[in-house]
């Protein structure tokens, strides 16, 4: 690390730390910074040659998390880092010798991690370092879904909506984006696996993709009904705890309540992910047009939700 310069340096008496920096020292403890760095250097621009070399990757990938954290696009991380100290702390950028990356360089970036897929390495790479650390998958799994909107309005350049997404109905209210699907472990409360769809399509179609075949109890809300064969078909050991489902001749018995209010205990886990995911981070809006783009996003959110899940785990053995 560099000595900080002047322009740097804090100089106020009674400054205490703040919630945002507090959060930010945390994550930086807890993030495995060189395993992730070791899935990007492979694709990553080398300083060959005359011309400005690239950016560092860590500071590059501590950039994008930001972005994720706090939900930010590419112009807007590239102003918020000139406000904040404590994110450019984070980052590990001092004003009095270099400026921020701007936002075309983050954009670049961006476009790297998407043109090679590495969403998926790096959720897997995160997965596989919480297991390292005593988190590992266990034999239960909560399965569910949850919107993410988009906008509806067709006053853009395009003059129409995202194609790639469509609305649903989820009581009486229709919403237009698209669905994050998860299965998460029913112990540990840490996503396994993730899939994207349209919002039209049906919870239970997802049911396969979130399912790592070693479960020995399912546990999902009444979407997911009529899918013992289907859990059958990909966890062979499982057994369903799917909440029962009322028809419009066929009320739940007091029984069937009884063991559905059971049931949700465990199952209402899932809704702490969510939380983090469309609350604390922020993403309840998708940024980019298309699925492919947001997969990519929804994969690395995933990742860094299972690492602010695990952090209180995480610092106490360091």
């Amino acid at each position: 690390m560099h000595q900080q310069t002047f322009a740097e340096v804090p100089f106020e008496q009674y400054r205490k730390p703040t919630r945002r920096e507090q959060f930010l020292n945390e994550m930086n403890r807890v993030v495995p910074w060189a395993e992730l760095v070791a899935v990007i250097e492979p694709v990553y621009p080398k300083a060959d040659g005359p011309g400005r070399p690239p950016v560092g990757i860590e500071r590059m990938l501590r950039l994008h998390c930001l972005q994720q954290w706090f939900n930010l696009s590419d112009p807007a991380v590239e102003e918020v880092l000139y406000d904040s100290r404590a994110m450019r702390q984070f980052v590990g950028i001092d004003l009095g010798r270099e400026p921020v990356p701007d936002e075309t360089t983050i954009c670049k970036f961006r476009h790297l991690l998407e043109s090679h897929q590495l969403g998926q390495q790096l959720f897997a790479r995160i997965g596989a370092y919480l297991a390292t650390h005593g988190m590992k998958v266990n034999r239960g799994t909560i399965v569910d879904a949850t919107i993410i909107s988009a906008p509806s309005s067709t006053k853009n350049r395009q003059k129409e909506r995202d194609p790639e997404m469509h609305q649903t109905k989820k009581g009486n209210q229709w919403y237009f984006g698209m669905k994050a699907h998860v299965g998460v472990d029913s112990r540990t409360k840490l996503i396994h696996s993730v899939a994207a769809t349209a919002a039209n399509v049906h919870d239970s179609q997802a049911l396969p993709d979130l399912l790592h075949g070693n479960e020995t109890r399912v546990w999902g809300d009444a979407a997911y009904s009529g899918q013992r064969e289907v859990i059958q078909h990909h966890a062979p050991e499982a057994k369903s705890f799917i909440q029962a489902k009322a028809h419009r001749h066929r009320p739940l018995s007091d029984v069937e309540r009884a063991r559905n209010r059971t049931k949700s205990k465990v199952r209402a886990k899932v809704e702490h992910v969510f939380l983090v995911m469309k609350r604390i981070f922020g993403w309840a809006k998708v940024r980019y047009r298309g699925l492919a783009k947001n997969t990519h996003w929804l994969q690395i959110s995933c990742g860094l939700t299972n690492l602010y899940l695990a952090r209180r785990r995480l610092l106490a053995g360091t």
